[in-house]
């Protein structure tokens, strides 16, 4: 969606290691937002990504209009049912709808190849992956879908559009959210059930300054099912918290 940070250029830069041609996308979805969401206020900054994905050597930049997008009369959704329900489905409702809509429209306007997402948004990738297998989009099918490893500042916080929405305070309580994300972690391996570990992550967040905790899960990493253990199966604990203006989202790998 634009105001572009290292995370972005990452997944472009990778691009540019598997295939000869990298598209990128640049689109501030009406669909994904809620009524009292930050839609009109996102950063938008078009010249000054175009610059940076130029000195990437992107080849193409693809930045439709939302009239392009959505033209008069569009009348079709995408949902993908089941996976759009738990995390921050239950907290954005209709939120993966318009993610799922926008992402098959630019698969088929773009036809890629292979298509790189950032796993900080892990929910997303999942949906993603599911939407492509279901639809038979196989330019790109899922197993073309490429999740990139989440990038983050030298201090561990996650890379987000959204973090310029912080105060200097802010920024640095922030800091709670990953590094409590790796204690709990840390416990979780130890053995026994999951809710302490997680009730004492949510609880470190709102001592640190998080006005609200939207979850502080622990999930199957492919269904997306809540967990009351750590088992065999590749498995994620997942966070959504407030701070001031900015709704931060993280997850680690926990096995």
């Amino acid at each position: 969606m634009g105001a572009l940070h290292q995370g972005h250029l990452t997944l472009v830069r990778q691009a540019r290691a598997r295939a000869d041609i990298v598209v990128v996308s640049i689109f501030v979805n009406p669909r994904q937002f809620g009524p009292n969401e930050d839609f009109g206020a996102y950063p938008r900054q078009l010249a000054a990504d175009a610059a940076l994905l130029e000195a990437e050597g992107v080849d193409v930049l693809w930045a439709p209009t939302p009239e392009a997008m959505y033209p008069a009369g569009f009348a079709t959704t995408v949902s993908v049912a089941g996976l759009d329900a738990p995390l921050c489905g239950a907290n954005r409702p209709g939120h993966f709808d318009g993610v799922a809509t926008v992402v098959c429209k630019l698969f088929n306007q773009v036809r890629p190849d292979v298509a790189l997402f950032g796993e900080k948004d892990w929910q997303q990738l999942a949906i993603i992956r599911a939407m492509a297998r279901d639809l038979d989009l196989t330019a790109p099918h899922v197993d073309a879908i490429i999740g990139v490893p989440t990038v983050r500042e030298a201090d561990g916080l996650a890379m987000s559009s959204r973090n310029r929405y912080l105060t200097a305070q802010e920024r640095t309580a922030a800091l709670a959210l990953p590094t409590g994300i790796e204690a709990a972690i840390a416990t979780l391996r130890e053995g026994g059930p999951a809710q302490p570990a997680l009730d004492t992550l949510r609880a470190g967040l709102l001592a640190a300054g998080f006005s609200r905790v939207d979850y502080a899960d622990l999930r199957d990493a492919e269904t997306l099912e809540a967990l009351d253990a750590l088992g065999s199966r590749p498995a994620r604990v997942l966070v959504a918290a407030q701070m001031g203006k900015a709704r931060l989202i993280d997850n680690w790998p926990a096995n």
